[in-house]
């Protein structure tokens, strides 16, 4: 499950960062690019990969420690 919430934070901080430093202004399904001010687009998304990539790799490494005990 956590491994799930890591994937959808990883698909919309990357999906939106490509979105706006492609330069797109169509609407988008990036739930970031319509709850805040455009200025915080990019560090909203950036943010949002890192901590999606943390969750992934935490779960991981719990698996990892899990299966070794």
């Amino acid at each position: 499950m956590i491994e799930l919430l890591g994937l959808l934070l990883v698909i919309q901080g990357a999906g939106g960062l490509i979105n706006r430093l492609a330069g797109s202004t169509n609407p988008s399904w990036f739930v970031q690019l319509h709850l805040l001010p455009p200025q915080q687009h990019i560090a909203a998304s950036a943010v949002l990969l890192a901590v999606g990539a943390a969750v992934l790799f935490a779960g991981q490494a719990r698996k990892r420690r899990r299966d070794h005990l």
